[in-house]
């Protein structure tokens, strides 16, 4: 049998190193696709299937997409559940000998997809990592576009359950998981089937215990943003860490200088919500079409920026216990809120920063271009005047963000000293350093406008010498300069002219003068093309050393941003303060369910009361018939709760809300067939945990338990319950 091709043979080492993606191997200006890639790429983007001799009898199945179209195709294989290696040129093809160095670049897969036109700008795009040891779990889960970084640990009873409800907060695109976690065919078969994410296992070997190289790499925090030291005996966080480090730097092949904190959070600092009450409370999402409008998300995202925008996300999956940080928030959103001309200069600057975040997120990765600097400069232009409004706040949680931000004077400066106003997209094509910034560039450039004004000198003396009226100078990238002139003129073309193409209505021609002035010209403006790409690199590398700084900014912006959001929102729709406290009490007046307000006609909803406590009334029952608002004022009074504890004033005339540690709800009817359990047995699955995991602190919403047929089983047994659980 004959030789694979040179080519094709270092394609197959390169497929066999990375046999799981598909790979986008370079060849000119397209990214080609080979044998089984091919045939799944041409199914799955619909595009034509040819061959390619390979040094075989037969051709290699082939098909192909031009280089610079490629994120398109690249995200419609990610969306359908594929991981991509990119195969790029090391090398510049004229100038190889034999064949062209190639290696993959990147490898891209769902949960590190960079790309911003593959992204949603208010979601993160999260990978987690899950390491099981015995019973109990590590997780770690970041979001390589921002550069965000968390850890916990699961070592409490229920945990497969508490592991659910951890990745459901999070909603990941991608899983890692370690060998023991993958051959437990019955949680990793659930966890498939809950979640949309890809999920991949890997050995033992790369979830390592390994901590002393972590802590000379990265900064470990706790919830409360204080250093962390002592980590050797974490043997459930650090392996998970690692393996997502692991395979994050297999895969994106760089230094992610973005990843420089690592912070280990308890569950137990926020309200627990699992599964089944995210999805019954629609928070983010609608249980039937996954949208965002009718969600509660829909109704308090009125925030300006993408960052705030992913913060407010996080916030209402992370509701506080803590009721001093609950109450900073509340505060702040008071002041923002009763005072109208200082929310609007607030909104007036954020209204101008783009997504700081994920533009520190392409500066590590190196694919920033001038125009992202040029976004970066106008949103740190607005700092010191950000800085400037906060000066005059009074509450503790603005004068802390106001204490906390960077101006950032320094690197918008250096933006603004060198990059032009309207850069072009290209870095390697040159127009993007001011005159001024670089001396040599400066010279260059003079060359090259003086270069123009000699080939218009040029051909005034050509015409005047030769009689030829129309000659004129032109240029293009195969044959450079050259002098074009018409067929009604070629008579008066003298012998110094050398005849370089022929066209259908002209001839033209090259002169030594002329070849001398392209050299100087040409050779003018490829120096300056390279020097200010090496120069928009230098500025790019010394606005690297500031990330840190940089994020931390992005940080204090999201935080007013959400601030602001929920002031606008109270603003807008007549919520008010709550009263948050440990009292363990619930005194709701006339309260109203924040979305369904918002979708009836204004003033429309019928406000209600709401009164538990731990004591003498810890139940309440709701009795009805159909279509009477029983589930609405059940959900409602979740709603409310939660509201309060994320900071945000809540829709009732007032509220005290005693913070609770859990909420739980069972609603309506449904199965899980997929894995076999029917309507009965999902709703006595759910009570079981209900009664296994609330506390006397946890909030309970029953709604249809034990449905029975008769008026008395309706009276008796379909009972939606509002309560706070004492065991």
């Amino acid at each position: 049998m004959a030789e694979f091709s040179p080519m094709m043979k270092h394609y197959l080492e390169i497929k066999e190193e990375y046999n799981d993606c598909i790979v986008f191997y370079r060849l000119g200006d397209f990214y080609e696709m080979f044998f089984d890639d091919a045939k799944t790429a041409s199914r799955e983007l619909e595009i034509t299937l040819t061959g390619r001799d390979c040094g075989q009898e037969e051709r290699a199945p082939m098909c192909g997409v031009p280089f610079h179209a490629a994120e398109s195709y690249i995200a419609r294989l990610i969306e359908k559940g594929y991981k991509v290696a990119i195969c790029e040129q090391l090398e510049d093809p004229k100038t190889a000998k034999g064949i062209v160095k190639r290696d993959v670049i990147r490898v891209v897969t769902p949960g590190t997809v960079i790309e911003t036109n593959m992204l949603d700008e208010k979601k993160n795009n999260y990978i987690m990592s899950i390491y099981k040891k015995g019973i109990y779990f590590g997780i770690a889960i970041c979001d390589v576009t921002t550069g965000e970084f968390l850890s916990t640990k699961i070592e409490e009873s229920n945990n497969f359950q508490l592991l659910l409800d951890e990745i459901s907060k999070y909603n990941p695109a991608e899983i890692i998981v370690n060998k023991m976690l993958f051959d437990c065919k019955e949680e990793i078969d659930e966890i498939k089937l809950r979640f949309k994410a890809y999920v991949n296992c890997f050995d033992e070997e790369i979830f390592k215990t390994d901590v002393e190289s972590l802590t000379k790499t990265y900064r470990f925090v706790n919830d409360n943003e204080k250093e962390i030291e002592s980590l050797e005996k974490n043997d459930l966080q650090i392996p998970a860490i690692n393996g997502l480090l692991d395979y994050l730097n297999k895969t994106q092949k760089i230094k992610l200088e973005h990843i420089n904190m690592i912070k280990m959070y308890s569950t137990s600092k926020y309200m627990s919500l699992n599964i089944t009450s995210r999805k019954n409370l629609e928070l983010t999402e609608k249980m039937n079409d996954k949208g965002k409008k009718g969600t509660l998300l829909w109704v308090l995202d009125k925030t300006y920026t993408s960052m705030g925008g992913r913060l407010l996300r996080k916030w209402i999956n992370e509701p506080l216990i803590d009721v001093a940080e609950i109450n900073k928030r509340l505060n702040a959103v008071e002041e923002l809120k009763n005072s109208l001309m200082f929310r609007g200069d607030i909104i007036d600057s954020l209204k101008r920063i783009y997504d700081i975040e994920r533009l520190v997120g392409k500066i590590a990765y190196g694919n920033t271009n001038a125009r992202d600097m040029i976004s970066l400069k106008n949103s740190l232009k607005q700092l010191p005047y950000l800085k400037n409004i906060l000066a005059s706040s009074k509450s503790e949680l603005l004068q802390n963000l106001y204490i906390s931000l960077d101006e950032l004077k320094d690197i918008h400066d250096l933006i603004e000293k060198a990059i032009v106003e309207d850069p072009p997209i290209s870095i390697t094509e040159g127009g993007i350093i001011k005159l001024g910034y670089n001396e040599e560039i400066d010279e260059l450039k003079n060359a090259g406008m003086q270069g123009k004004n000699w080939l218009i000198e040029l051909e005034a003396k050509e015409k005047e010498q030769t009689g030829i009226k129309n000659l004129k100078v032109g240029f293009n990238k195969v044959f450079g300069y050259f002098f074009e002139v018409t067929k009604s003129y070629l008579n008066l073309v003298p012998d110094r002219f050398i005849r370089k193409q022929t066209l259908a209505n002209c001839e033209r021609y090259i002169t030594e003068e002329l070849n001398e002035l392209e050299s100087k010209i040409l050779g003018a403006e490829e120096k300056s093309v390279d020097l200010e790409y090496k120069i928009f690199i230098e500025i790019r590398n010394e606005i690297a050393k500031n990330i840190e700084r940089l994020q931390k900014a992005s940080s204090i912006i999201s935080i007013l941003d959400v601030l602001t959001s929920f002031a606008i929102v109270a603003e807008d729709l007549n919520y008010e303060k709550p009263l948050v406290d440990n009292s363990g009490i619930i005194d709701i007046k006339a309260g109203r369910h924040p979305v369904i307000e918002k979708m009836m006609p204004l003033g429309s909803f019928i406000e209600n009361d709401t009164y538990l406590d731990k004591q003498n009334d810890r139940l309440s029952i709701i009795t009805g018939p159909n279509m009477a608002g029983k589930s609405t004022y059940m959900r409602q009074v979740a709603l409310i709760t939660l509201m309060a504890q994320i900071g945000s004033f809540v829709p009732a005339a007032s509220a005290k809300i005693g913070v609770v540690d859990k909420i739980f709800t069972r609603v309506g009817a449904s199965d899980d067939l997929s894995m076999g359990q029917s309507t009965f047995m999902v709703e006595m699955m759910e009570v079981a945990e209900i009664l296994r995991e609330a506390t006397p602190n946890s909030l309970v919403i029953l709604d249809e338990i034990g449905r029975g047929t008769s008026t008395y089983d309706r009276t008796f047994y379909c009972l939606g319950s509002c309560r706070i659980y004492s065991k």
